[in-house]
């Protein structure tokens, strides 16, 4: 009787026990989804809200098309970033490339690269399409999808591939972070997750 009433005892302990860690992860999670919620709100109260976040997101994105256009050298497809520079650029800087003056850079862009093959510079070709690619897209890509979660989600796509494209050239996960030319490039990428990942949060929230 003693064993059974010893053995049940235990029993009842160990079922305590998992009720009080089931208990305690569900005050968790709980407590870590009101964090992200007063997380988001504070951010926007203090202007850290999207706006920010698409300049800088647009920011990394260009800087690293520099960094592929000096000593980036990896297989990484690269063209990928122009796209996202596409949704995430901040809509005061998009209007002004749609309008007349973008116009003119894509025109003379064109121009040269027509006429004057040799004299137009290889690091010019990537400016130059996303040039040409706002002036010339439809208004479902330019004014419907860009402000959508379809065109989050297309960065966050981008960002997530050129992320885990970025670990495989750099020979795993530690390398892209401790190489002295992998540092700059795993910032910028992951700057680049932080806008879609935000805009998500903040809309599903």
């Amino acid at each position: 009787m003693m064993g059974k009433k010893s053995g049940y005892l235990a029993m009842r302990s160990e079922q305590v026990t998992r009720d009080l860690i089931s208990s305690d992860v569900q005050e968790l999670v709980v407590a870590a989804k009101k964090l992200v919620n007063h997380a988001i709100k504070l951010g926007n109260l203090l202007g850290f809200g999207t706006s920010v976040l698409e300049w800088i997101a647009s920011i990394a994105a260009i800087y690293l098309l520099v960094l592929d256009r000096t000593h980036w050298r990896t297989n990484i497809l690269t063209g990928l970033l122009i796209p996202y520079i596409f949704f995430s650029l901040p809509s005061l800087i998009f209007n002004i490339f749609r309008g007349e003056i973008g116009r003119w850079i894509a025109f003379i862009a064109v121009v040269l690269r027509l006429f004057f093959p040799r004299r137009f510079p290889d690091w010019l070709e990537m400016p130059g399409a996303l040039i040409l690619l706002i002036v010339v897209a439809p208004s479902l890509f330019a004014s419907t999808l860009r402000g959508s979660w379809i065109g989050v989600v297309i960065c966050l796509a981008i960002a997530c591939y050129l992320l885990q494209e970025h670990i495989r050239a750099s020979g795993g996960f530690r390398n892209s972070f401790t190489r002295a030319n992998g540092i700059s490039n795993s910032v910028g990428i992951v700057i680049l997750l932080i806008y879609p990942a935000w805009q998500l949060i903040a809309d599903f929230i």
